[in-house]
């Protein structure tokens, strides 16, 4: 062993020390039940509460008000029918005063019509949405999907800058700088006088999406041990879905949008108070060299978990970051990883296109569904908030069977199901209300499970040296899917189903090209960019039809460098992981498989949370 090699080993990590103060103690469960798991509530309500302030309720041309006629009176006289169905967009362009003598069966489908000219009437609705402020129907139809369009174009700007702004002033404080830029486009939006001052806003709003949601999620993982992380990264996906559960409530008791963006921003002041609670992320001071702080926090967990520190235990924390500040040193003239190396070798590039391919279809397809969600069924609030649900199960079910059947099948077979249940809905009636949500919901739920299932599987196809860029990449390129998705579900105002069924199309050959993916459960991850590049290389049309992944023989991989994971006995917690059937599957592993949530880290041990995007 090299001086190197053993100054490493004798460098404590964070989560060498986590053991010593609780790795999921009182303290963790407070600050995740009651801080972190709730901070995640903005991102969806502010992500979902555009849809119910775009409501369209049935219009027609505004008409003169002669003869004392009632709104119903006029719209039968005055309104062309094309298929028995009122127009929306024009009107009989009459001198009413000299040719109306109060006989209805004179109106004549070929007098000539005209544009409305002087506005539009709305069906009596108890919903007031921008669309009926500010008139954005007919030619302007197509104005609520732009704004859905600039709320998503905030998002990878906001998610890039507030990740520098994470590892340059810290978890807490960004969180908070993201919060109040948050509230401030929410402010703006509820006081926007037009379209365009609303589309602003609602920019100003995507900034912080999804990285309100992402901070205290890092914040979560930064503060439990290695063995809660899984637990805690489906325990924020719950929570994320208990949001929209709530948004739903909410739009259903609140129908005017002024008011809907109040109700569903402003209660979020309350989480200023999170700055007397909440901790920085103690990793992260470390990697800062700010000690003091950093072991203040280290032994309050301590003392909240009652646990007994060593008296040396400051002096062994001094030791480390010393070791670690040396080894940031020398790590600096290491090279640095670059996005062309993820298709510099045959292999690799395949697996880089196809978990990308892959991501994009999840992205466009889950969120796709999202959005169309309200327009299913005849109650926004009941689509959505059944959307929404039907999420939970399909989360606790691919938890269980990402373990025991591996990664790539569920994933593949999710996406193929949520796309053929897409696809059918071309053949239902129209009228068939029920049948079409019922098949939404199933395809709902399959893609929701494939979305919690790819971001583990791709920090396992990535090799550690490109793990962090690798996920950062796909990610990204995924999230510029949020861009298109607007103007799919527009297509759904003139034929309810096409933007099913285009989104069927996409999760089935997202769910098909990603059979060609290799199977990472029970193998050892890929370290090094050689060994990234050998991964998979012999991959097989048996390989592609295999459901159930073989354990891979011992004596075929290389485990020379590695060394069997001793079972702590005298560990005191009980890890919400150790399910029996999850239990049975990890004793059969040679070496405990790096989790996803461990891999974007710095030379100093920190998360480097810009390569989360």
């Amino acid at each position: 062993m090299d001086h190197n090699d053993r100054q490493k080993k004798e460098c404590l990590d964070l989560d060498d020390l986590l053991p010593q103060v609780g790795e999921f103690g009182l303290y963790q469960k407070l600050m995740l039940w009651f801080v972190c798991l709730p901070a995640c509530f903005p991102c969806g309500f502010c992500a979902f509460n555009q849809l119910f302030m775009t409501h369209t309720p049935d219009h027609w041309c505004k008409t003169p008000h002669i003869f004392n006629f009632t709104a119903e009176q006029r719209r039968n006289i005055f309104i062309p029918k094309h298929n028995k169905t009122f127009s929306k967009c024009l009107r009989y362009t009459l001198n009413w005063t000299d040719v109306w003598d109060g006989d209805e069966t004179r109106i004549n489908a070929s007098w000539p019509t005209e544009q409305c000219t002087d506005g539009w009437e709305f069906e009596n609705d108890t919903t007031s949405s921008i669309i009926t402020d500010f008139e954005l129907v007919c030619d302007k139809s197509i104005y609520p999907t732009l704004g859905l369009v600039a709320l998503n174009l905030g998002g990878p700007v906001g998610v890039y800058y507030f990740g520098l702004l994470n590892d340059s002033i810290g978890r807490k404080k960004s969180f908070f700088v993201c919060l109040t830029t948050l509230l401030v486009g929410s402010v703006f939006t509820a006081t926007a006088q037009n379209f365009w001052w609303w589309a602003a806003s609602r920019t100003i709003v995507g900034l912080t999406i999804p990285a309100i949601y992402q901070i205290p999620f890092i914040i979560s993982l930064e503060l439990v041990g290695p063995n809660y992380r899984s637990f805690v990264t489906v325990m924020v996906c719950l929570f994320y879905t208990l949001g929209l559960l709530m948004l739903s409530a909410i739009t259903y008791l609140v129908r005017d949008w002024v008011h809907l963006t109040i109700a569903t921003s402003l209660p979020f002041v309350l989480y200023y108070f999170y700055w007397f609670v909440l901790p920085e992320s103690p990793r992260w001071l470390l990697a800062k060299g700010r000690f003091e702080e950093a072991s203040k926090i280290l032994e309050t967990l301590a003392r909240v978990n009652k646990k007994e520190l060593p008296s040396s235990f400051k002096q062994q924390l001094k030791q480390k970051m010393f070791c670690r500040r040396t080894l940031s040193e020398e790590e600096r003239y290491n090279k640095t990883p670059r996005c062309s190396e993820l298709c510099s070798t045959p292999n690799m590039r395949l697996k880089t296109i196809l978990i990308t391919l892959n991501w994009f279809s999840n992205e466009v397809v889950y969120v796709g569904l999202s959005y169309y969600g309200p327009s299913m069924g005849s109650d926004e609030s009941m689509s959505f908030f059944l959307s929404s649900a039907i999420e939970i199960p399909s989360y606790l079910m691919c938890w269980l069977m990402m373990d025991r059947w591996g990664r790539r099948w569920p994933l593949c077979l999710c996406m193929i199901v949520s796309g053929v249940c897409c696809i059918v809905t071309i053949l239902i009636p129209d009228d068939s209300v029920g049948l079409l949500l019922a098949f939404f919901l199933m395809a709902k739920s399959a893609i929701a499970a494939s979305f919690l299932i790819i971001y583990p599987f791709a920090g396992e196809l990535f090799p550690t040296q490109l793990r962090g860029i690798g996920i950062g990449v796909a990610a990204y390129i995924g999230g510029l899917g949020r861009i298109i998705i607007p103007f799919i579900t527009f297509l759904g105002s003139e034929m309810v189903v096409l933007p099913l069924l285009i989104m069927g199309i996409i999760s089935v050959v997202g769910g098909v090209v990603g059979l060609r993916l290799p199977e990472t459960l029970h193998h050892r991850l890929p370290q090094t960019l050689d060994e990234g590049e050998e991964f998979g290389k012999d991959f097989t049309v048996q390989d592609c039809c295999r459901c159930i992944p073989l354990k891979p023989d011992a004596s075929k991989e290389n485990f020379d460098d590695l060394e069997l994971e001793p079972m702590n006995s005298e560990a005191p917690e009980d890890t919400p992981l150790n399910h029996p059937v999850l239990r049975k599957i990890s004793v059969h592993r040679l070496v405990r498989q790096a989790s996803i949530m461990d891999t974007p880290k710095d030379a100093d041990g920190s998360m480097k949370i810009t390569n989360w995007f």
